[in-house]
């Protein structure tokens, strides 16, 4: 199977981080970008590095985006260069179109027009923060929806020598325990009978307002 193949528009510090984890994964990226130093930057770690205006549809055309697998379009503040650029991929038919949003009321637009996937890379962080800082258990915090999350849960010391039937998550605070990280192990169909020891990490989805109430359950 052939690998996929990535393209990234926009070379900040959202863009350049995305087209170097993919670099490194081994996938072919092309890094696309108005300012030209930023591409040479991105040259010597990408597959290709293009500077050019993507909001030019012949320069998109002689770029050979639509070959693309999916297509990140990570452009920083330029919120109208934002929107026109997914329109134009969109009317390419991209198969996959993946946008960064600065706000709820550009990411409404951005999936009216056609994005496959939208992403709020600062208000994820923020949020993850907040809920570190508030638990410093909290390794991890996922948005899956409006309403649904999952946590990453370092055990706190009420739940360490308990087993899952003893701790009662699920009917305690309507949250369920996914897996359970020991090590360098994962058990992914955890019983009830299992113990949570020292150092364990529990991977916990739930409603936002359960899982917040089970973060100050268990402060430390």
């Amino acid at each position: 199977m052939a690998k996929k193949q990535y393209a990234v528009i926009g070379m900040g510090r959202f863009g350049s981080s995305i087209a170097h984890a993919l670099s490194g994964m081994g996938f072919d990226v092309l890094a696309i970008d108005a300012n030209e130093q930023r591409t040479q930057e991105m040259s010597n770690v990408v597959t290709h590095a293009v500077s050019a205006d993507s909001t030019d549809e012949e320069a998109l055309r002689a770029l050979g985006i639509r070959n693309f697998d999916v297509v990140v379009v990570a452009i920083g503040e330029d919120i109208q260069a934002s929107i026109l650029t997914t329109l134009i991929l969109k009317d390419m038919g991209v198969p996959v179109l993946i946008v960064k949003a600065q706000n709820e009321l550009h990411g409404k637009v951005l999936q009216k027009i056609g994005a496959d996937k939208v992403i709020y890379p600062e208000r994820d962080m923020g949020l993850r923060v907040a809920h570190h800082l508030t638990s410093p258990n909290i390794l991890d915090y996922i948005e899956l929806s409006e309403d649904y999350s999952i946590l990453e849960m370092k055990a706190s010391e009420q739940m360490i020598g308990k087993n899952l039937l003893e701790l009662n998550i699920r009917a305690r605070f309507g949250c369920n325990v996914m897996a359970i990280k020991s090590g360098g192990s994962m058990n992914i169909s955890p019983y009830a009978e299992d113990r949570i020891a020292d150092g364990d990490v529990l991977v916990i989805v739930g409603h936002k307002d359960h899982l917040t109430k089970l973060e100050l359950a268990y402060p430390k």
